[in-house]
């Protein structure tokens, strides 16, 4: 890792050596947290955890060839080199940060209410037709994820494509401070996190934290369609980049790059005409759901930034893929299951639901609570319940405290078959003996619910 010698990273942590000074002029091969995937010459990083330190494993990542560790306490003499520090985690984004600063690709920070990783995976998906890409996998986008996804960028990355998430005021400071974005990308102003963000506003104010670290000639990608968004119209002193649907605002706000024409396909995704300062194109998004025209979008922006050409990036979108959790379709027992199961809110929620209703066959909702809702929880689970009647499917199958909210506004159409249960357990059952082959069903809940469980339920052989 270029610049990653035991000196510069000790003074980048401001932690203190303690070994052979003949080692400090070395540089590491790379950095984890987990002793399992510890290398030769890597530096491991020890948390400590509700359940595990890491510290405890320590002598054995020595074993398997780790340069150097960090640690929060002294240790024997004999047990190899390291550099102590008061709190490895803080630590760990210190040098995260000391890295950023020896690369030299291109790397676009995104962040938003909703849509972070399928906009993540659509971005990649365009640079990769022309560059190396690394992109955040999983949900490695927190203050443990990012640093981890920074130490993986190497010498043959041409850019980086890192997700941020956050729930509190100051998150995005300290992550935006690792990542040193090039490029910057808000999705949207939702309503995730309101118990620890109180408003909107509180949502825009603690997303666009990324603004006070970005490079100095550094640009800023935004949704033109949202009312909160679209009050930020310079950063720094440079103009914004809006992208939405249509050439109108109802703000104002000028659209640099924006999708005419939109075609509903069902599961079979998106058409849209996408309009640029370089010229126009016709779009396939094989991804079902109209937000995945504003990923697109997202994804046009971007590449337009770094040099792709109109070809290039049609051909980008028309190559994204799923990943589990995010509107995967899996096709099993004759039916077709939609995995949106990772996480919930009620933006992402409504838009799940609007693909479920342009789909064919039986049309079922498997939902869950979803969290972090603050004050307005019960009427923001009303209003899923009131989108579920007003989007025509067949039946709602719900699970958990809130979700009774889904149920009793779903009754309003009597078309619909409402199935409330209290435990994700209680429903699943039910649920195994209602669907047939031909049904299409979408599961999707918060995190905390479990609901890949009513997945592995539902396609299991």
């Amino acid at each position: 890792m270029p610049g990653m010698t035991i000196e510069n990273i000790a003074a980048a942590c401001e932690g203190t050596f303690v070994g052979d000074r003949n080692l400090v002029t070395k540089e590491i091969a790379g950095a984890v947290t987990d002793s399992r995937q510890v290398q030769k010459d890597y530096l491991f990083i020890p948390i400590k955890g509700a359940r595990v330190d890491g510290h405890d494993f320590i002598p054995q990542v020595f074993e398997k060839g780790a340069l150097v560790v960090l640690s929060d306490h002294a240790l024997p003499e004999e047990t190899g080199p390291y550099i102590l520090v008061s709190s490895t985690t803080e630590a760990m984004k210190k040098i995260a940060a000391f890295y950023r600063t020896q690369l030299s690709c291109k790397v676009v920070g995104i962040t938003g209410s909703v849509g972070k990783t399928s906009t993540k995976e659509m971005i990649a998906s365009v640079l990769e037709q022309r560059y190396k890409v690394l992109k955040t996998e999983g949900n490695f986008n927190n203050e443990i994820g990012l640093p981890l996804t920074i130490f993986k960028i190497r010498a043959k990355h041409e850019v980086a494509v890192l997700e941020m998430g956050i729930s509190d005021f100051g998150e995005m400071h300290r992550l935006a401070a690792m990542a040193q974005p090039d490029i910057g990308v808000i999705t949207n102003i939702g309503l995730c996190h309101l118990e620890n963000l109180g408003t909107r506003d509180g949502i825009l104010q603690a997303k666009t934290e990324m603004f006070d670290h970005l490079q100095v000639d550094g640009t800023v990608i935004l949704n033109g369609d949202d009312d909160k968004l679209s009050t930020k119209k310079e950063v720094n002193g440079k103009p914004v980049i809006f992208y939405g649907v249509g050439a109108d605002s109802a703000f104002d706000i000028k659209k640099d790059i924006y999708a005419t024409d939109i075609e509903n396909h069902g599961l079979e995704g998106m058409c849209a005409k996408i309009h640029t300062p370089q010229g126009d194109f016709d779009a396939k998004i094989p991804i079902p759901g109209e937000h995945n025209v504003y990923n697109a979008l997202a994804g046009t922006a971007v590449g337009l930034q770094l040099g792709l050409s109109i070809r290039e990036i049609a051909q980008g979108i028309a190559s994204v893929q799923t990943i589990a959790g995010r509107t995967n379709l899996l096709h099993v027992k004759g039916m077709t299951v939609i995995d949106d199961c990772y996480n919930a809110n009620p933006v992402s929620m409504k838009a799940s639901i609007d693909v479920l209703a342009h789909t064919s066959g039986r049309r079922i909702a498997v939902l869950g609570d979803m969290g972090e809702l603050g004050a307005e929880e019960k009427e923001l689970h009303r209003s899923i319940g009131k989108a579920v009647a007003a989007s025509g499917i067949d039946a709602l199958f719900c699970a958990g405290t809130l979700a009774e909210e889904y149920a009793s506004e779903a009754k309003a159409n009597p078309e619909c078959e409402v199935h409330y249960k209290k435990t994700r357990e209680e429903m699943t059952e039910e649920l195994l003996a209602y669907v047939k082959e031909g049904d299409t069903v979408l599961v999707k809940a918060s995190h905390f619910m479990e609901f890949p469980k009513v997945v592995e339920a539902l396609t299991k052989e």
